[in-house]
């Protein structure tokens, strides 16, 4: 079936159930975002329920848009991971080695689609334990329905734009995640700077997806790795304790080689 054939489809049915399309000329962007797959997993979770009005975009990244939306009155964060673009190379180190996700077939659209279900999972996880992090309501192929954090339709601004006026509580909170996350939910977050970390009253963390278990043969790294962006931000905003120091709390083991490494995430 046809991309315009979809989308006149998937138009006809939004009007039927009357679901609102609050930023058209926004919506149908460019079809390297909404394409033929993406249009169909949107169709699905139109139909389930999970969204009643589509919007504008809220952010653009390297591997995905993020868009408003809502169900009935629950706002709404709809973040749609790009099939054609996305960096699956990338992707495949953080799947690799994560026992939930083996066995999957390394074409761009399975590592695509796996990835958006290993987000839900991460972020269903950390939610379960407490952790200021977007609630996962649900997910079709490439498409994530989260929790919006934000307000009016704004979404809360990256920690790294903001005067923070009391970084060392914002940092030591911040650790406090890492520990929790690593004790209580068994993940590490391996991407964790300020570039995902929103702040209002207090910090939100997003981008999940890479998230790894403890398992993973490269976990500690990642932690090590997540501690040192944290400690490198916040050391000219506040007093902070060494990558080993908090590593050896969140781990109860010292710091392998007392060094970081690890390369940076897809998304």
């Amino acid at each position: 079936m046809s991309f315009d054939r979809i989308e006149s489809r998937f138009d006809r049915e939004i009007e039927r159930l009357g679901i609102r399309v609050k930023d058209v000329d926004q919506l149908k962007v460019r079809q390297d975002v909404f394409d033929e797959v993406t249009l169909l997993a949107l169709y699905k979770l139109v139909h389930r329920g999970w969204i009643t009005a589509i919007g504008g975009s809220i952010s653009t990244g390297k591997e995905a848009n993020v868009f408003f939306g809502e169900r009935d009155d629950q706002d709404l964060a709809i973040k749609i991971y790009r099939i054609r673009t996305a960096n699956f190379n990338a992707m495949s180190e953080y799947l690799i080695g994560d026992r939930r996700f083996s066995g999957i077939r390394r074409t761009r659209k399975d590592i695509v689609f796996t990835w958006t279900r290993k987000e839900f999972a991460n972020l269903k996880r950390a939610h379960e334990v407490g952790l200021p992090v977007p609630e996962p309501y649900g997910w079709d192929r490439n498409i994530l329905v989260m929790e919006f954090i934000g307000k009016d339709e704004v979404p809360f601004p990256q920690i790294r734009n903001v005067d923070i006026g009391d970084p060392d509580s914002v940092y030591r909170e911040i650790v406090s995640f890492m520990k929790i996350l690593y004790q209580d939910a068994g993940l590490v977050h391996a991407d964790l700077s300020e570039f995902n970390i929103l702040f209002s009253d207090r910090p939100y963390i997003i981008d999940m997806g890479q998230a790894v278990t403890l398992d993973h043969p490269r976990a500690r790294a990642f932690l090590a790795r997540d501690i040192a962006n944290v400690n490198r931000y916040f050391g000219s905003l506040c007093s902070v304790r060494t990558t080993g120091e908090v590593f050896a709390e969140i781990t109860g083991a010292p710091l392998p080689g007392g060094g970081v490494s690890g390369q940076g995430s897809p998304g």
